[in-house]
């Protein structure tokens, strides 16, 4: 991806995150609430419109919270999805990274034993050191190709 690319994607994306955080942010504080009754009439009427007045509170308060939990549930999913698009580039590096630092660290037992398949050569067919030489061979197999699928898969990111 071009460096030109990755600063439009990023300054893009975050002004849609900023744009879309702060809107559910407003819209969140501009819940409805509901008024008192007033002054309550005197003897049990009071009561009545105290307890009518309570649950009428507390039933308005219960619809603020769902609303507020959603507009919050809906600007978590927001934020994450926009940090999601501005982490997808670097993903894409990390894993190609990962890649060629695993293909230098398969090649390095390929390095270690070059020496000892180079001194026991002379026995690859039938000498003392025939097993050592064919078990040093097929570790150095291995281990080349294993280096050689990473900087191979490396490249095709």
């Amino acid at each position: 991806m071009k460096p030109r690319s990755i600063g439009r994607t990023l300054g893009i994306g975050l002004r849609i995150a900023g744009r879309i955080a702060g809107q559910r942010a407003a819209a969140a504080g501009q819940g409805a609430t509901i008024p008192s009754r007033g002054a309550a009439a005197p003897g049990a009427q009071a009561a009545d419109l105290a307890a009518q007045n309570f649950t009428t509170q507390s039933r308005a308060a219960g619809q603020n919270a769902g609303v507020a939990a959603r507009a919050a549930g809906k600007t978590t999913r927001n934020v994450a999805r926009g940090v999601g698009g501005f982490l997808r580039p670097f993903g894409r590096v990390g894993a190609i990274l990962w890649l060629e630092v695993m293909g230098v660290f398969f090649f390095l037992p390929v390095v270690v034993f070059a020496p000892t398949l180079w001194r026991i050569r002379a026995s690859w067919l039938g000498g003392p050191d025939h097993s050592t030489f064919l078990i040093t061979a097929g570790i150095m197999a291995l281990f080349f190709y294993l280096s050689l699928n990473s900087f191979w898969r490396a490249r095709k990111k």
